[in-house]
């Protein structure tokens, strides 16, 4: 059995497999699943707290960039919060945009597009 079709017996009613993200320093690599739904015209913090509510969390940077990469089509042409704030600069907050595929910051008030994601452990 592969492991995609291991992945996709687990995912629930919307989700969508985004693929597998290496971990880093020493942590453990994982599967990236995006939930349905979506939320517009909403700054950072309503957005996580939205994420929360559905029992995931704001992807990280990378994890935008392989949603880019796998999952485009689910996504408007907008620009989406991730859980990252710019170093150094705590109310920025990275995000990226689904047009150009840019990333870059905005302001905690800005009003943007949020996308939820959950992670599975890979079996290694």
């Amino acid at each position: 059995m592969s492991e995609n079709t291991a992945v996709g017996n687990v995912l629930g009613e919307g989700e969508r497999y985004a693929g597998l993200i290496l971990g880093k320093d020493g942590e453990q690599d994982y599967h990236l699943v995006l939930l349905p739904g979506e939320v517009a015209e909403a700054g950072w913090a309503p957005a996580t707290s939205w994420a929360r509510e559905l029992g995931g969390e704001l992807p990280s940077r990378r994890e935008l960039s392989l949603l880019f990469a796998n999952q485009r089509e689910e996504f408007q042409r907008e620009w989406y919060w991730s859980r990252e704030p710019q170093a150094g600069h705590p109310h920025l907050v990275w995000g990226q945009n689904f047009a150009s595929g840019i990333q870059t910051v905005y302001g905690r008030p800005f009003r943007g597009h949020a996308r939820a994601v959950r992670r599975m452990a890979a079996k290694g």
